[in-house]
């Protein structure tokens, strides 16, 4: 069947992919792993399911995947057969679910008998932003029903492990990733002018990175105006002023991979706190880049940010009294950690270890002392043992359309 031109990864990486998770699978004594159907957060969700298939892409595509130990792994989708065959050559044994996913996954394991052995589940326990899991109740709740004497595990944390270090197609990938939002950053600040709508903004961008081979849905938050607390999930119908600032994080996706960018947009001129608290976290991110490396933990990132805060902010002025916290999470082909955030510091995830070729957007936050005026600048980069290599090629600090 011949496929339609889309970027695909060789089959090489596919085999690379079985044979890791099938070595877990082995370690935890696991018969198979079902990996559900969840389009949520951007494709965050389906990430999993993704990552095994090849099959997905796009806001609707619910991918459903039993992925056994041995033999054939199997894909249960929506118009399954006019789609998914002619996208990708990673597997062949894809089966019509009809939005009813669960039927797929019931009949896949019957024929693995897995009735007595023990079967992974990805999202039943919590992921790096599910502390609820992804997977269905009906579905699960079926599952159960029908393999009593079967052991059902949390398998979430095996596919994290399986993701977490990129190979350099995939870093290939995400680095393709960075070049569309860099791209669209770029439009952003030929755009952005007095008068002109919020929402025209936003949609230029994102235009570009669609025009340049990205696909939907990608990741966006965004927010205008002359001093805002916080990005919003979609751009407003305000228009913009001389003074305003754009707030943002872009996250382009090619084939399903995403890295991230931040790039602050002042229109016309920057307010003066901004200035400061900028060339400060700029400084700030320039310091961690070479502490970016295998074996550092997320906890002592973050001590690492707020101690160059202390010692690097000026003696008077807006950013005389500023803060900074680490802001710092995995990307690629979804859900990835670990994640820390100014508002997420879970204890688990400070102690977690970086490791040659993980991928995460970095983008520490300044802020002045009584919390006003939030910024942060931020690109994505690879560990390696001399530090952080960004993928982006973009100026750091704040641009001024």
């Amino acid at each position: 069947m011949e496929l339609y031109p889309y970027p695909r990864f060789s089959l090489e990486e596919r085999d690379r992919r079985w044979s890791k998770v099938r070595g877990l699978m082995q370690a935890q004594e696991l018969s198979a792993i079902v990996s559900p159907a969840n389009s949520g957060h951007s494709t965050d969700f389906q990430a999993n399911s993704r990552y095994l298939s090849h099959c997905g892409g796009g806001p609707d595509a619910d991918i459903t995947v039993v992925f056994p130990l041995e033999g054939d792994v199997t894909v249960g989708a929506t118009s399954a057969a006019p789609r998914w065959p002619t996208v990708q050559e990673w597997v062949t044994d894809v089966r019509e679910a009809r939005r009813n996913y669960g039927n797929v996954v019931i009949e896949r394991l019957r024929e693995l008998d897995v009735d007595g052995t023990r079967v992974g589940v990805t999202g039943l326990g919590r992921g790096t932003r599910t502390p609820e899991g992804t997977i269905l109740f009906h579905t699960m709740r079926r599952m159960l029903r029908e393999f009593p004497n079967t052991t059902f595990v949390d398998a979430t944390e095996l596919l994290d492990e399986a993701r977490i270090v990129k190979t350099e197609e995939e870093i290939d990938f995400l680095t393709r990733s960075t070049e569309l939002s860099d791209m669209a950053f770029d439009t952003a600040r030929q755009t952005a002018a007095p008068g002109v709508l919020d929402y025209v903004v936003w949609a230029e961008a994102t235009a570009t990175m669609l025009r340049n081979g990205g696909e939907p849905t990608m990741h966006f938050h965004w927010v205008s105006g002359p001093a805002p607390a916080r990005t919003l999930t979609r751009a407003s119908h305000r228009r913009l002023e001389r003074g305003d600032i754009i707030l943002n994080e872009l996250e382009g996706c090619w084939a399903g991979y995403r890295a991230q960018g931040v790039q602050p947009i002042a229109v016309g001129e920057c307010d003066p706190s901004y200035v400061e608290l900028s060339k400060l976290q700029v400084e700030i991110f320039e310091r961690l880049l070479p502490r970016l490396t295998p074996g550092a933990t997320f906890g002592e990132l973050a001590e690492s940010v707020q101690k160059a805060s202390a010692e690097l902010r000026p003696s008077r002025g807006p950013a005389s009294d500023a803060t900074a916290r680490l802001v710092m999470h995995g990307r690629g082909q979804g859900d990835d950690g670990p994640i820390i955030t100014n508002t997420a510091t879970d204890p688990y995830q400070l102690r977690k270890e970086l490791r040659e070729n993980m991928v995460c957007i970095v983008k520490p936050e300044v802020r002045r002392g009584d919390g006003r005026y939030p910024i942060n600048w931020g690109d994505t980069v690879v560990i390696t043992p001399q530090g952080g290599r960004r993928l982006g090629k973009r100026e750091p600090g704040i641009w001024i359309a």
